[in-house]
């Protein structure tokens, strides 16, 4: 998962977007939300930059962060996001007055929901609220197995996969989790899995007809395909290395995943993302997000070695990068070095967590010296931080539902 800012987001849609409505009509009348003006934002909440796309989402990430290396985030941070959730156990990507009930047309995010409730899951004491946003994924399965960004979206690999993970942090049984279409979240992955050869050999494609940012999906895809949410640790050595094998399975589909970002990896350690639409400079740019959520995946499936270039790479060049992005960024650059057993506390020189927990509330205690990090067997932007380029995708189903036309990316955005 990558990020970047869901408002950038839909500033780049923009110039596409009339045409996106002009070709496909949308299925749902929602309101898109406006963005926040500048007011002071609760002092609960993580960022500083506009939280209109991303609120949930930054809060989750920074959260889920905090607490896999031992920090006990102040009590009004957590209170903000369970504040959060509406009566039907959805959360938005953000609402200014939890005071009021959700309005009908505010259009609900089953990534931040599915964010929400991995950072809940593993804080633990918030049963209700994890049961309740479960259920609601739950009801909002597609007929193909997997998810979308809104509900009644079409399903896509990185949605599918970040539900998976939510699914397995609330005690849930991804894989018995059947859709009045008789399928799986494990066959939806599938779908998006690509054969092997050609450019985009062993990838996962966000959507079949629109590929999106393929590492991006990928990276999501490898986790969801192994019942894994945002927090890993190294999986069982995969012997078969970085070589793409035919395959039916999900299993196989995962090693193929991997495989793929491995090779992206290989020349220059990092990742890279395309120029937004409009912009002056046709170069691409290093994707700090999508490289970190590559280590994760990596280690999830078995290659360490293979994620120890990228990690290199992101502890000498992700410092700037993370300071101007803001907690998701800073949360994201945590769980890589934890997946791949670096110490965030001095990450290239910085210290990740002492920079994340100043982004927000101080954390009620630093529990390091007395709370192990949690095993695998535990685990249950800012606004601008590179969670995910697919945030572009939820940023232009946010500003037209059904409109077709997806510029993907994934959980990644990015504010101050």
């Amino acid at each position: 998962m990558t990020t970047v800012r869901r408002s950038a987001a839909v500033l780049a849609a923009s110039a596409v977007l009339g045409m996106a409505i002009a070709s496909a009509a949308a299925p749902v009348a929602i309101a898109a939300p406006t963005p926040t003006p500048s007011t002071v934002l609760p002092s609960g909440l993580y960022g500083t930059g506009d939280p209109t796309y991303d609120g949930v989402w930054r809060q989750s990430l920074a959260l889920l962060a905090q607490d896999t290396v031992g920090v006990k985030p102040a009590a009004k941070a957590v209170d903000w996001l369970t504040g959060q959730q509406c009566d039907s156990g959805a959360f938005p990507s953000y609402r200014a007055d939890a005071t009021k009930p959700c309005d009908a047309k505010l259009p609900l995010d089953s990534n931040a929901s599915a964010a929400a409730v991995q950072a809940l899951a593993a804080l633990g004491g918030q049963d209700a609220t994890v049961k309740k946003t479960a259920g609601w994924l739950k009801s909002v399965q597609n007929a193909d197995g997997g998810w979308g960004y809104n509900p009644g979206g079409a399903s896509d690999a990185n949605s599918t996969s970040i539900v998976i993970g939510a699914l397995a942090a609330a005690g849930e049984k991804p894989d018995a989790l059947k859709s009045k279409g008789g399928k799986t979240p494990y066959d939806a992955l599938l779908t998006f899995a690509q054969p092997c050869g050609g450019k985009d050999g062993g990838a996962f494609l966000f959507q079949p007809k629109q590929p999106g940012i393929v590492a991006d999906s990928t990276a999501a895809a490898v986790l969801g395909a192994h019942g894994k949410g945002f927090v890993v640790t190294a999986g069982a050595k995969d012997a078969k290395g970085t070589v793409c094998e035919k395959s039916t399975t999900v299993e196989g589909a995962a090693h193929n995943g991997a495989a793929y970002l491995a090779t992206a990896l290989a020349k220059t350690g990092h990742l890279n993302t395309p120029p937004m639409p409009g912009a002056t400079d046709p170069a691409e740019k290093p994707d700090f997000g999508n490289t970190a959520d590559a280590v994760v995946a990596l280690t999830a499936q078995g290659l360490g070695d293979q994620a120890k270039k990228p990690l290199a790479w992101l502890q000498q060049n992700s410092a700037a990068w993370a300071k101007e992005s803001g907690p998701a960024a800073y949360a994201q650059l945590i769980l890589a070095a934890h997946a791949a057993g670096a110490d965030p506390k001095s990450f290239g020189g910085t210290d990740l967590v002492a920079a994340l927990n100043a982004t927000g509330p101080a954390p009620e205690k630093s529990a390091a010296s007395e709370k192990p990090e949690k095993s695998e067997t535990s685990e249950k932007s800012d606004s601008g931080s590179d969670v995910g380029v697919w945030w572009i995708v939820g940023a232009f189903f946010v500003a037209s539902i059904g409109a077709g036309i997806l510029f993907s990316g994934r959980r990644k955005n990015q504010q101050h």
